[in-house]
């Protein structure tokens, strides 16, 4: 009998719209000859089964489990799609381990471990892998825009603190800039980081335990018309992927062994997308998305196409690898 998969997409964030595109990918690619995959799309006031005659099912969130037509549909897996919380910062992993259903992804731990930059990269730096000096500012704390730019010097990037797709990230050259972009990050996040700004080559590095091995599935290069690689050159086209990057060997062969050892550092489960910027030969990581986006223009789906390797046969492997592995 065929196994009843839930892809799980939406969220309570401002990634919403994104994470559906990435689970309708998923949900798209997923073998229809050897699982039921079911669309399931969450925001803070409804959990429904969505069918593709446009009717919405409501999940009963007690046994996560939905009745259509009578009949009772229960789930063998889900496939977390989940940009921002609930899916990145471990809060529907915990409730999964709660119910003891299997999810593809990280840990609750890990998830939120990596949907916190600086927490992402001051584990990072523990484990000698470089990052940019940055400073963490709390809402409603005291702190000095003067005294930044001049521990960190002017450029600056400003980030939300838990938050991904390029919300709340801005580049500031003065202090004006950096008050406005620090409000600004405040109303995606009661945290902003304040980051040093690394004049250098951007790349994104596709890493996946697949079929018992931590591969690299691609080094891609993202050059942008914009300042910086903001949401706007990420997902309305004002970029330039090129893949594989054009760096020397030797930056290939840093970039490679630091990627993969942060995802084993982490105990990383599942695909995922490290971000770096070389200076010199080094690379300095960004971030790390636990999570990383799947639809037609995200990187990770296009590097996993240029090793011959189809989503349908990825997403299987993903499944029947989470089932094996699963601990009750």
């Amino acid at each position: 009998m065929k196994k009843n998969i839930a892809v799980i997409m939406g969220g309570y964030s401002s990634e919403h719209d994104i994470s559906v595109k990435s689970g309708t990918t998923v949900f798209n690619h997923i073998d229809s000859n050897l699982y039921n995959p079911y669309k399931v799309i969450i925001d803070k006031d409804n959990w429904n089964l969505a069918t593709s005659d446009g009717v919405n099912y409501p999940i009963d969130r007690e046994h996560f489990n939905c009745t259509v037509n009578d009949v009772e549909i229960n789930f063998e897996l889900v496939f977390v799609m989940i940009h921002g919380t609930p899916g990145e910062d471990g809060v529907i992993q915990k409730y999964f381990d709660n119910l003891n259903i299997p999810y593809t992804g990280p840990s609750s731990d890990v998830a939120l471990l990596t949907f916190n930059k600086k927490s992402c990269v001051e584990f990072a730096r523990k484990n000698n892998i470089r990052t940019a000096n940055s400073i963490l500012i709390k809402e409603n704390t005291d702190f000095s825009y003067e005294k930044i730019g001049e521990e960190l010097k002017f450029p600056l990037f400003v980030k939300a603190n838990n938050s991904g797709s390029s919300y709340g990230i801005s580049k500031v050259y003065n202090v004006k800039e950096l008050e406005i972009a620090i409000e600004n990050s405040f109303e995606f996040d009661s945290e902003v980081l304040v980051e040093q700004f690394l004049d250098g080559k951007e790349v994104s590095v596709g890493v996946m335990n697949y079929e018992n091995e931590i591969k690299v599935f691609g080094i891609t290069e993202i050059a942008t018309t914009n300042d910086f690689f903001d949401y706007e050159a990420k997902y309305e086209g004002k970029h330039e992927e090129i893949s594989p990057a054009r760096i020397n060997e030797i930056q290939k062969e840093n970039v490679e062994k630091a990627a993969k050892e942060i995802y084993v550092k982490l105990n990383m489960r599942g695909f995922s997308r490290s971000d770096f910027i070389f200076i010199g030969d080094t690379p300095f990581l960004l971030e790390v998305n636990s999570i990383p986006g799947m639809t037609e223009q995200s990187i990770f789906p296009k590097q996993v196409k240029m090793n011959n390797i189809s989503l349908r046969k990825l997403f299987t492997y993903m499944i029947e690898d989470t089932l094996k592995n699963f601990k009750k």
